[in-house]
C-alpha cells in the first residue's frame, strides 16, 4: 500500500472543493504498528458502549476500516488491547475512533492502524446499544458505509470513492 494523504489531497483538489473528499481535523493520535492504512468504511454509532464494536471486529474485516462514532466521549474507552488483536486476526485494515482507546501499549504491538482522540483507562459499557452501517459524523465529517478512508502520518481522509 503506497499512498500519501498529502499527494491524494494535491491530486484530488477538485474533490476537496466539491466536498466528496474531506480531511478529518488533526486531533487524532496514532496507535498500532500500521502507520498507513486504507479501505472502505464500515461504520458504527455507539456511545460509551463497545459490545457492537466487539461483535463487528469478530467478523471478517476484508481490509475494511472500522469507523466508530463514539460521540467524541472522553469518559470511557471503546477499543482495548483484546479488540486490537481481534481486528488484526480478522483482517481489518484499521480503526478510527471518535472517542478513546485503552491498553495502548497492547494496541501498539498489533499490526493494525488505530486512530483515536485519546486514551482512557475506564472500560466501556456492554449493553449492546448502537447502530452499524449507518451514516455517522466524526469531527464534523460525514462518513457513509463504503466511503474510502485513508490514513497516514499526515492525516486521515474520507473519500466518496476509492482514489487512484
Amino acid at each position: 500500500m503506497t499512498f500519501a494523504t498529502t499527494d491524494l489531497c494535491d491530486n484530488h483538489a477538485s474533490m476537496l472543493d466539491a466536498g466528496t473528499l474531506a480531511v478529518l481535523p488533526p486531533v487524532y493520535r496514532a496507535f498500532g504498528q500500521r502507520v498507513r492504512f486504507s479501505g472502505p468504511a464500515t461504520t458504527l454509532q455507539v456511545f460509551e458502549d463497545n459490545a457492537l464494536v466487539r461483535s463487528t471486529l469478530e467478523t471478517p474485516g476484508q481490509g475494511h476500516v472500522l469507523v466508530i462514532d463514539g460521540g467524541g466521549s472522553l469518559r470511557r474507552a471503546l477499543v482495548g488491547g483484546q479488540l486490537g488483536v481481534l481486528a488484526e486476526s480478522n483482517g481489518w485494515s484499521g480503526i478510527v475512533v471518535h472517542g478513546c482507546i485503552r491498553d495502548s501499549e497492547e494496541i501498539n504491538v498489533c499490526h493494525i492502524g488505530v486512530r483515536a482522540l485519546a486514551t482512557h483507562p475506564r472500560k466501556s459499557n456492554k449493553e449492546g446499544t448502537g447502530q452499524r452501517d449507518v451514516r455517522v459524523e466524526i469531527s464534523g465529517v460525514a462518513v457513509q458505509p463504503g466511503d474510502w478512508v485513508y490514513a497516514d502520518a499526515d492525516g486521515i481522509l474520507v473519500a466518496g470513492r476509492e482514489l487512484d
